[in-house]
């Protein structure tokens, strides 16, 4: 399976687990492997590093917190067919769950993470014991979605420094300073052999377009079919997710619980953390710990 160099500063992953199709994920954990599993999915374009705050404090909390990059994502293998689906992403995770003998984890799942999460259980791929939606509910606003695909498929040539991809994400986000360390940047790029910088990304996980109506439809007939405690989080400044989206899912699951984080956006943990994490931990407490099970093979 091909790879891509990642920048030499990039901390490397503590495991690798096989995925579907022999796609080969790279993975963090936090925590003891007998605590109450959660497990954390990443939305399109970042990778495992967007939970390493909120797997410390799970992993400090007595969960045992474990985050991987998607295929075609970060350190893990990009799909030699270009399959980046939901059902390729839902099969990936539970390659995960089995290659640590994990039943009903509690899954937080943000953007493309939620929307794996969500299919998954649903879908009675996987069986969870709770579940967070970061920032996705079925309806996504269609201008969001196209500034964040227009982002992700600019400088395909790359970049020539990490100032550069520093400036390239301070226009995307213009309401959050700009990175004065650039050091944790690496995390977001990989280095190619030409000395330069790209994007972290399978440039085929966008090859295909969005078929907005065939994915809303899935994504509600998952949602209406969610009966496990469930807890949406929105970032109050969010282009993705509106107040419309939100009514419509509690609509169609009426018994799942809502937090808006007025000061975050699309990127609900990156923005704010700290109130994410106090979202997700006191939503986990209710929930008795997570009851599940996690044992390392």
């Amino acid at each position: 399976m091909k790879r891509a160099r990642s920048a030499s500063v990039a901390p490397k992953p503590l495991h690798a687990w096989p995925g579907s199709d022999g796609v080969r994920l790279a993975g963090d954990t936090w925590g003891h492997p007998g605590g109450p599993p959660v497990v954390l999915l990443h939305g399109g374009g970042q990778t495992r590093h967007a939970w390493g705050g909120t797997g410390e404090r799970l992993g400090r909390a007595g969960y045992f917190a474990i985050a991987y990059d998607a295929r075609g994502h970060g350190d893990s293998d990009w799909s030699a067919h270009g399959d980046y689906s939901l059902d390729a992403l839902a099969a990936d995770l539970g390659c995960v769950l089995a290659a640590l003998d994990i039943r009903r984890p509690a899954l937080i799942g943000a953007s493309l993470g939620g929307a794996t999460s969500l299919v998954a259980i649903a879908e009675k791929q996987v069986e969870a014991s709770a579940l967070i939606l970061v920032d996705i509910v079925p309806y996504s606003e269609p201008a969001g979605v196209n500034r964040i695909r227009a982002f992700m498929t600019q400088h395909p040539e790359g970049f020539g420094s990490l100032d550069e991809v520093a400036d390239a994400i301070a226009l995307y986000r213009p309401s959050q300073a700009r990175r004065r360390n650039l050091d944790g940047l690496a995390k977001n790029v990989r280095l190619g052999d030409d000395g330069r910088y790209r994007w972290h990304w399978d440039p085929k996980f966008l090859a295909r377009p969005m078929e907005h109506r065939a994915r809303h439809a899935r994504l509600a007939d998952s949602a209406r079919r969610l009966a496990l405690p469930t807890l949406l989080v929105r970032g109050g400044s969010s282009d993705i997710v509106s107040e419309a989206g939100v009514k419509e899912f509690i609509e169609l699951c009426p018994h799942a619980a809502y937090v808006n984080i007025a000061q975050a956006g699309h990127m609900v943990a990156g923005d704010r953390n700290d109130l994410f994490g106090d979202a997700a931990m006191d939503f986990l407490a209710r929930q008795g710990g997570v009851a599940g099970t996690a044992a390392s093979k």
